[in-house]
């Protein structure tokens, strides 16, 4: 159903990627705007929904099918317009995503996207393709696919763990062990915010992390630590509600630090001055620092590295 259209409304676009082909339309949705349950998907769809043909919440897309989400223009974010390129070839692209950029377009999020930038430095054909998610704001390693055969072979590759990724975070306190791992497992939502995860031994997935202490030190009175993070399986939000589980949150964390409801009040731009000084950084401090994997052409074992970018680099010098 079209909705009325004019300088009020913004069409959202969505092209259906390659590994998204036989879902269900709103089960598609969900996966690219995981803030909103799926009756609300379903409602959208209903009514917001700007298509070629009728489409409907049962629909089973295919790749290239195109379709916009019509809403009410707001003053969209500021996010980073630059993303450095680390390396590309014919079959892969490894990006170092900034902290503050989005990757998949969102209601909240239209242009200032990696999808965006991508698009407009290497255009649509073929499409280059973000293999695995990066939180907003977590920075590092990204890896892109840029044909059809090799996006295929990497997504195989992650669903069957021969991806190994590691990440450096600095956490809240200082652990007493140089090395220690947390085996919980992980279950979509949480107490406060639909898009957290939880710990949940009943009803969770397996999920497993190891940390390594790589430094601790004193800050404003209070101990951190900079640790890196091994995880075995690949659960949203993982290393960040393990850390919690551990006692050892993640500086800056509006989900899984101090109070989960900072997250909700940082949505609605009305966090508290009290809130962000506890919360001690802008954004949660987590780095995508290393990724290694077979590549999909020559078969050889390569991998990329991202150093610690400068704002946690600062906050490691007391």
């Amino acid at each position: 159903m079209d909705a009325p259209n004019g300088d009020n409304f913004v069409d959202v676009e969505f092209v259906v990627e390659q590994n998204y082909s036989g879902w269900r339309l709103d089960k598609y949705l969900c996966e690219k705007l995981p803030r909103l349950s799926r009756a609300k998907i379903q409602r959208i769809i209903a009514q917001s929904l700007v298509s070629r043909r009728p489409l409907k919440n049962s629909t089973l897309v295919v790749p290239g099918l195109s379709f916009a989400l019509r809403r009410r223009k707001f003053q969209e974010p500021e996010t980073p317009d630059f993303v450095h390129e680390i390396y590309r070839d014919a079959s892969i692209l490894v990006l170092d995503k900034p902290a503050g950029l989005p990757i998949h377009p969102t209601a909240r999020y239209r242009r200032g996207t990696l999808v965006t930038l991508l698009q407009q430095r290497y255009g649509s054909e073929p499409p280059v393709f973000p293999l695995h998610r990066l939180d907003r704001e977590t920075s590092g390693i990204l890896l892109c696919g840029c044909a059809p055969d090799a996006t295929r072979h990497l997504m195989r590759a992650f669903a069957e763990g021969e991806v190994q990724k590691e990440y450096l975070a600095i956490c809240e306190g200082a652990p007493g062990r140089d090395q220690f791992e947390v085996d919980a497992p992980i279950a979509e939502g949480g107490r406060l915010v639909r898009i957290a995860v939880r710990i949940d031994r009943s009803q969770g997935k397996p999920a497993r992390t190891e940390f390594q202490v790589l430094k601790r030190f004193r800050r404003d009175g209070a101990w951190f630590a900079l640790l890196r993070s091994f995880p075995h399986t690949g659960r949203q939000h993982q290393i960040r509600v393990h850390l919690r589980e551990a006692g050892f949150p993640i500086v800056g964390d509006k989900i899984y630090g101090p109070d989960e409801g900072y997250f909700d009040r940082f949505s609605r731009h009305c966090l508290e001055p009290e809130a962000w000084l506890r919360l001690r950084l802008p954004r949660h401090a987590l780095h995508a620092a290393l990724i290694r994997f077979e590549h999909p052409s020559n078969k050889s074992q390569v991998s990329f590295q991202s150093p610690l970018p400068a704002d946690l680099q600062s906050f490691l010098r007391p």
